[in-house]
């Protein structure tokens, strides 16, 4: 049987040259402490880390079939062999110091090799481990920070994600995944508007934020409201993109806004998401 995992999201790792050590360890990726229910092992000095955290944190695409792994991200692609050191990266035949195993029912991989391969740096520095990723560039600008805010029935919540893999994963989607360009809806709110029909109610509002705290780019998803006679609602979308910073609008689909909200989600797990600003009475 064949499985795909997809996601962002990056890892967790211990250095355990002796068990104090190992206790005041601190793994941190792009500068944020990293959760994590499972430990890492150490092998022949290698840290090894169970697959899902790297699909999750590196945003790797894992291509998982019987004992072969193929790892991909950009132009780079490394397939692994469970108990082989072996592996083949971008066509060329590599060695491994350790095999990747299974134990638990989880598959285990040396996290400084695939780290590197995607082209984040790897440090270990008085008992805290560092991996650095690729920040997200917009007008040549790095991201530091995506603050995502929704609104619930009184009031809101912003949130603050930090972490290069979730900037990038979720800003691709946005890019990626918008449909046809289409008029401005006549109503859209923060609130549910039931008495015009054909009016859209703000799901969430997106601001990808430089260094200095401005909002470089900012989008939001609408929703139409509801319920109303199908015959009513006949010709609008059920998901609209407002790419805010260009003023333009398009259509948006219900699996897009899912996979966003899963990676926002894992980055909540994996301690890369933080809680600003709760207005909810």
């Amino acid at each position: 049987m064949k499985k795909i995992f997809t996601g962002l999201c990056i890892t967790s790792m211990l250095w355990m040259a002796s068990p104090a050590e190992a206790a005041t360890t601190q793994i941190k990726i792009d500068d944020v402490v990293v959760k994590t229910d499972t430990a890492p092992e150490q092998k022949n000095n290698r840290t090894m880390v169970p697959l899902r955290v790297i699909s999750e944190n590196l945003g790797a695409q894992v291509d998982w079939k019987d004992s072969k792994i193929t790892l991909s991200m950009n132009q780079t692609t490394v397939s692994l062999n469970v108990n082989n050191q072996t592996v083949i990266k971008n066509g060329k035949k590599e060695q491994l110091d350790v095999k990747p195993y299974i134990k638990n029912n989880r598959t285990y991989v040396p996290l400084r090799f695939i780290a590197e391969t995607f082209g984040s740096q790897v440090d270990y520095k008085q008992g805290t481990v560092s991996i650095a990723t690729k920040p997200l560039l917009i007008e040549n600008e790095k991201i530091k920070a995506l603050q995502y805010e929704y609104h619930m029935t009184m009031g809101g919540i912003i949130q603050e994600i930090k972490g290069n893999a979730y900037h990038n994963a979720i800003y691709k989607i946005f890019q990626e995944k918008k449909g046809d360009k289409v008029e401005a809806p006549k109503e859209y709110y923060w609130h549910f508007n039931l008495d015009e029909p054909g009016s859209y109610y703000k799901l969430g509002q997106y601001d990808f934020m430089t260094h200095d705290n401005k909002s470089i780019k900012q989008f939001d998803i609408y929703s139409l409201n509801g319920p109303f006679p199908e015959e009513l609602l006949e010709g609008y979308p059920k998901v609209l993109l407002h790419d805010v910073s260009e003023n333009s609008w398009y259509i948006f689909s219900e699996q897009a806004v899912n996979s966003i909200q899963q990676l926002i989600n894992n980055a909540s797990e994996n301690g890369f998401s933080t809680v600003i600003s709760n207005t909810v009475a």
